[in-house]
């Protein structure tokens, strides 16, 4: 009763709103209008909707757990009430803990390169929740939780329940956030409503399914954490190949924090909205993917064709936007359709980004830039964004030819903006 109070007193804190959508008119029945909005979040594009099925699913792998913890501590721990209180505290501290990373994780953006790295670390944690069930001493009384932490097993029981706690923050965090960020705002709350009608849903399918392989092919609590462990990998193997963005994000995310120590300077002078052309200096094969990840926007590039023609890579390009282009005296009509698009993606308010030297740095040294940036701006007048990428010569994905794997690991690169250049004077140097 005084949790409820106190929440009710604070609910006065939340600042008013205007609705989003005061046309709207309501349809008082649950069941059709359930439906309805389940059909507008799952309407949504396929990075929102499916976003919305990995959050839901996330749902339906913590119900299992949180629902089987109270038979595990006490059928496979020998605990009592206390282990079963301590296993649901390191859990929710392990959730928090992971949202809280995340934060520092993303660099102050919806960083959805994190979702696959949850994903693995909620297999993996699973699987060893598996492996280390078993083996403790059973007692004339039941374990307390003082007994369970003199037990080494129990210590690798609590590691593995919190590094599911850890990582289930790091996957569901950032669906939440691209779920909310991506939708329209007359939209949205019936988006997250629906969001919420499929989490219910999902938990009501956990129970079935805990009630089926637990009664009926009689599976123990731990083979049933290994079962979910499996079905966790092939439920996210589906949303990554319908939104390969996902994938891409975690290389990128990756990418930036194993090889290389990312600094940012000024990109707040990128726009949150509207178009603009980002022009940067071209030192390896992996700028427009620390570029991608330092920047809150998502990016088109312009790129070579060859390239963006590659097998596999090609799907990820393309479900970038990425704008291929070759030269006049290759192809020219790919060299046309390249500016089409190019002011395509502009006119609809997006970020487009040129290396307008045209190939890649063999000096260390900036090369003459070619017309493109100049014919853009021309049939496009947008702002343009000066860019600068430092500390990248010498690396393994640069032309330097005395370059080596290690030489340059972890090593610390800058990238840079520059104040917006309006179109009317900016010009090639």
């Amino acid at each position: 009763m005084l949790v409820a109070c106190l929440g009710f007193v604070a609910s006065f804190g939340i600042p008013s709103a205007a609705a989003a959508s005061p046309e709207m008119k309501l349809n008082w029945n649950i069941f059709t209008q359930s439906w309805a909005t389940l059909r507008m979040g799952l309407g949504q594009t396929p990075a929102v909707s499916r976003s919305i099925v990995g959050n839901s699913w996330f749902w339906f792998v913590g119900a299992i757990y949180l629902t089987q913890i109270p038979a595990y501590a006490k059928e496979w721990m020998y605990g009592d009430e206390t282990v079963v209180t301590l296993i649901l505290t390191v859990f929710s501290v392990g959730i928090a803990l992971g949202s809280l990373l995340c934060e520092r994780l993303s660099g102050h953006k919806v960083e959805i390169g994190l979702v696959p790295f949850g994903s693995m670390g909620l297999t993996i944690f699973g699987l060893l929740l598996w492996w280390h069930s078993g083996g403790f001493p059973q007692n004339v009384q039941a374990n307390d939780w003082l007994a369970v932490l003199s037990f080494g097993q129990g210590w690798l029981v609590l590691f593995d329940i919190l590094g599911i706690g850890v990582f289930g923050g790091f996957y569901i965090v950032p669906l939440y956030a691209l779920i909310q960020s991506r939708t329209p705002v007359k939209e949205r709350s019936r988006v997250i409503a629906a969001n919420n009608i499929l989490n219910a849903l999902f938990m009501v399918v956990s129970a079935i399914v805990s009630i089926l392989l637990l009664s009926f092919a009689k599976l123990s609590i731990p083979q049933l954490f290994l079962a979910i462990s499996l079905m966790n990998i092939a439920v996210n193997i589906y949303i990554f190949k319908i939104v390969p963005e996902f994938t891409m994000r975690f290389m990128i995310w990756l990418l930036g924090h194993s090889m290389y120590r990312v600094e940012h300077r000024d990109l707040n002078r990128i726009p949150d909205e509207g178009a603009a052309l980002l022009v940067c200096n071209h030192v390896s094969f992996v700028d427009a993917l620390l570029i991608a990840g330092a920047v809150r926007r998502p990016i088109r590039f312009v790129m070579y064709y060859k390239i963006y023609q590659l097998p596999v890579l090609n799907f990820i390009f393309r479900t970038a936007g990425t704008i291929p282009i070759a030269g006049r005296n290759e192809d020219m009509q790919i060299y046309e359709q390249s500016f089409k698009r190019i002011a395509q993606y502009l006119a609809e308010g997006e970020l487009v980004c040129i290396f307008p030297e045209g190939k890649l740095t063999t000096d260390g040294e900036i090369n003459g830039f070619k017309n493109g940036m100049s014919r853009i701006i021309e049939e496009t007048p947008v702002p343009v964004i000066p860019l600068a990428l430092q500390g990248l010569w010498g690396s393994f994905f640069s032309r330097d030819p005395s370059k080596t794997l290690f030489r340059r690991l972890w090593s610390r690169v800058v990238l840079v903006a520059g104040a917006p250049i309006p179109a009317d004077i900016a010009t090639p140097v």
